[in-house]
């Protein structure tokens, strides 16, 4: 009996944690509009997996107040640890009805809904590289206090 429940505990050692991949997540933690007209856009990254993972590439079609803004293309190269986020900094020339509808909200003190739609390739640690294609986003920004241009 001893000798089987020592069999048992060094077989539960050697199988380790286990290791999970979820889909990641991206949303917009803060929308600046710059003196020059573009946005700076920073995306915050989310890998809900229990490894790390590197972000190697996002393409996500950004809409705001229903209007098509453009798509936020980047190249991170981030690595970013088992259930945490990381911001990477995208500029967007927005459409015109899309900086209209943001200078409206900012304007006015209110908020404005966004979307976003798309997908992430990423590298989960030791593995291969994989494209996330389903990503999809549904939130809103609001002027942030104190701060001109500023949405949050």
């Amino acid at each position: 009996m001893a000798v089987a429940t020592v069999g048992l505990v060094l077989a539960a050692c050697t199988s380790g944690p286990v290791r999970r991949v979820s889909e990641p997540s991206a949303r917009i933690q803060q929308l600046t509009v710059r003196a020059d007209g573009n946005w700076s856009v920073d995306l915050r990254l989310e890998n809900y997996s229990s490894i790390p993972m590197r972000f190697d590439a996002i393409s996500l079609a950004l809409e705001v107040d229903g209007h098509a803004a453009g798509t936020l293309v980047a190249r991170p190269g981030i690595t970013i640890g088992p259930e945490s986020a990381d911001v990477d900094e995208v500029v967007l020339v927005p459409s015109a009805a899309a900086k209209f509808a943001v200078a409206q909200a900012l304007g006015r003190g209110e908020a404005v809904d966004y979307s976003l739609e798309g997908s992430v390739t990423a590298t989960p640690d030791e593995a291969g590289q994989r494209v996330f294609d389903d990503l999809s986003r549904r939130s809103a920004l609001s002027p942030a206090p104190g701060l001109p241009g500023v949405m949050r």
